[in-house]
């Protein structure tokens, strides 16, 4: 069980803070929440029941300033493109449902390495390729920041060239 005050990662929204636990009376049934603030999105504010195990599944600590600093500095090594756009999908969509940093850190660079290919044949990147990359930058480095207390464009240089 999770704590009020605690820091934590929610999912694809990124750094949220346990503002509350609290009972709310939905139709018939009192039901027993977290309420969480995201760190970065000042107006939202999200309900995720405590006995729902799916959704408190998706809940887990940011890693601490030494972990991320371990992932920083020996960077995975990003995967094989996948040209099949719908195997590459499912594949990616595993990957920020899973929201495993050092496994966002290597999708970050792999279709940043992509897109960087893509522009110099004068292409650009898939629309679906585009959206992932902006949820996967989003919680990697909103859990980098947090963890090192960088700012977002500091953090995703750091993804992108790691730390020494």
């Amino acid at each position: 069980m999770y704590s009020v005050g605690q820091t934590v990662l929610y999912g694809t929204n990124g750094v949220c803070n346990i503002a509350e636990i609290t009972d709310r009376q939905i139709g018939k049934q009192l039901m027993q929440y977290y309420v969480l603030k995201p760190v970065y999105s000042k107006s939202s504010t999200l309900f995720v029941p405590t006995k729902n195990e799916q959704l408190v599944g998706r809940i887990r600590f940011v890693k601490s300033a030494k972990e991320i600093r371990d992932i920083l500095s020996n960077l995975p090594v990003p995967g094989k493109w996948n040209n099949n756009k719908t195997e590459r999908a499912e594949e990616f969509k595993g990957i920020i449902t899973r929201g495993d940093c050092r496994e966002l850190i290597s999708l970050v660079r792999l279709i940043r390495s992509h897109e960087q290919m893509q522009i110099e044949h004068g292409r650009r990147l898939h629309i679906s390729d585009e959206r992932i990359l902006r949820e996967a930058e989003k919680m990697v480095c909103d859990e980098i920041s947090t963890a090192l207390d960088v700012s977002k464009d500091e953090a995703l240089g750091m993804v992108m060239k790691g730390i020494h």
